[in-house]
């Protein structure tokens, strides 16, 4: 089969690899419809992680089931199916409690497991005509047959619930004001959650033209850091008054003034939220090199105005969205039409035309928002 296997910094390439097998009884083997380009498969392909090259790219990835393990006993095929990009093992004490994000048995010595991510497990990922799935019965979200929604519910395997995730990280609650620190992918669908679930204001701070005009378009107000200290802007459009709650959906690669400098959203985060408000944190922080801002980044530590925190009496939440507490809900959301996530979507490709998207959508150029690849179409 074909899969877009990584080679090294800025380098992908799609190329002839063998088509997974049932391994174990509890596993499917599903022929992928639609795979997305993540955020974080950017973190790879600019080299900033351990990738070894070969490993093949998708955790966002949704098909229909053709083969099962003789254990699966829920899923049979034919069905259509989406998978939260986190894999879990369902029976171990944080599946068990709904933490499937931190699962400690898919992935020996590391709270978690992913799909074609460094770290997170011996599973190559869905950017490739077919997938294996394990512990698939426990896994697999069931979908309506055939192909509608096909562009909103392939988001239901990441950015839908991890921006729902954000928001909740915050504590939010309806009538509260909120604001998303990133609009890419992650940032526009935790300020459309809010939204959804009733804020009175949503502001989304970015830089990118194409993000904040569809920022606009859901409803919230565009904050452009680069005209002006996005604090400082928003405070004056609030005439003073402080937000409730915070999403950073940037992480580690936050910049200021054109350089990397991982901490600067979680420091505007605590400036801009009311006193025992919340902060949400589903963006990534791992070990970077910004540069020399902050040269503790490189070990993975970030300075932090813990006094401010302290006296402000604020609340952060952080961590990997554990997808299957939300994709169920959503999912039925979207096919009420009471959500349509897809707004998100930029480009819809062939396989073949994956490596040209990375480079571009790594450049943030020609309007790459959101990347879905149809690997069999």
């Amino acid at each position: 089969m074909k899969a877009v296997v990584y080679q090294g910094p800025f380098q992908v390439a799609v190329q002839e690899v063998p088509e997974p097998t049932i391994q174990h009884p509890a596993d499917v083997i599903v022929k992928i419809t639609t795979s997305c380009i993540c955020g974080s498969d950017l973190h790879m392909y600019e080299g900033r992680t351990a990738a070894e090259p070969g490993i093949i790219f998708g955790h966002e990835n949704m098909g229909v089931v053709v083969e099962t393990g003789s254990a699966v006993s829920r899923l049979k095929v034919g069905d259509r199916v989406v998978m939260p990009f986190n894999i879990g093992c369902g029976h171990c004490q944080n599946c068990e409690s709904g933490y499937t994000a931190f699962c400690t048995e898919v992935n020996p010595g590391f709270a978690g497991g992913a799909y074609g991510y460094v770290a997170m497990g011996p599973y190559p990922g869905g950017q490739a005509q077919y997938l294996r799935v394990p512990w698939a019965d426990f896994n697999a979200l069931s979908l309506p047959p055939g192909r509608e929604h096909e562009s909103d519910f392939a988001l239901l395997a990441d950015i839908f619930p991890t921006g729902w995730h954000g928001v909740s990280l915050s504590g939010f609650q309806p009538g509260e004001s909120l604001v998303v620190f990133g609009g890419g992918p992650v940032g526009l669908m935790a300020a459309y959650s809010a939204v959804l679930r009733g804020a009175s204001e949503v502001y989304v701070v970015d830089r990118v033209p194409e993000r904040l005009e569809k920022a606009r378009q859901i409803g919230t107000i565009p904050i452009n850091f680069d005209q002006a200290d996005a604090v400082d802007q928003i405070l004056d459009q609030r005439h003073g008054a402080y937000v409730d709650r915070a999403v950073d959906a940037v992480g580690y690669q936050a910049t200021q003034a054109g350089r990397e400098v991982p901490n600067t959203v979680l420091v505007s985060m605590v400036r801009v939220v009311r006193a025992t408000g919340g902060l949400g944190v589903p963006g990534l922080y791992v070990p970077s090199d910004p540069g020399g801002v902050d040269p503790l980044a490189r070990e993975g530590y970030l300075s932090f105005p813990v006094g401010k925190f302290f006296e402000k009496g604020l609340k952060m939440g952080t961590g990997q969205c554990n997808v299957k507490q939300y994709n169920r809900y959503l999912r039925d959301l979207i096919i009420a039409g009471r959500a349509t996530p897809s707004f998100v979507v930029s480009h819809e490709i062939s396989l073949e035309d994956a490596p040209l998207a990375y480079e571009k959508f790594d450049k943030r150029i020609e309007g790459y928002t959101k990347v879905l690849i149809h690997p069999n179409d």
